[in-house]
């Protein structure tokens, strides 16, 4: 699949996307994505889980860095059938200090976006965090199941049909 390389005014400021397959990533670009979900989830959120689960390696990447090439906007893509049945988007982190700016709605713009060019439009499901349900409302998602604990904080699944 080709590299998808794009520049989007997604908030205040200009962030450049990238959507890459593992196969893809540079040696330098998957230290910097480690780095920023350890900083997000591990250090930020106190959730002590091995982020390396295999499933890298089959996801496509969506990067959003800012002018100075800092990663501010991170999630992957995952095949259906991987996590799954569906699609499924995980591991969606937007930068402390870019919150609340407008930068994770872009974010999932991005992703829907990149899935259906990858894959067409089909249905796509995440795990959320539960303060984010109204958040992924907005994009079409509906809770299924019921809130469940997962690294100590609770998550819902969450569904976006066709």
């Amino acid at each position: 699949m080709a590299n998808a390389v794009g520049l989007f005014c997604c908030y205040l400021y200009p962030m450049h996307w990238q959507t890459l397959s593992f196969l893809e990533l540079d040696t330098d670009q998957l230290y910097a994505i480690l780095k920023v979900r350890q900083e997000v989830f591990v250090i930020e959120q106190k959730c002590f889980y091995l982020d390396p689960d295999g499933v890298d390696q089959i996801s496509y990447h969506v990067i959003g860095r800012d002018e100075k090439g800092d990663i501010n906007a991170y999630a992957r893509l995952i095949p259906a059938g991987v996590a799954y049945p569906e699609v499924s988007m995980g591991r969606v982190l937007v930068v402390r200090q870019e919150r609340g700016k407008g930068l994770g709605r872009a974010l999932t713009r991005r992703c829907l976006e990149e899935a259906g060019r990858l894959w067409g439009h089909q249905p796509i499901r995440l795990s959320a965090q539960a303060y984010l349900v109204k958040f992924y409302e907005d994009f079409g998602f509906h809770t299924v199941g019921e809130e469940y604990l997962d690294a100590g904080i609770p998550h819902i699944e969450m569904l976006r049909p066709i």
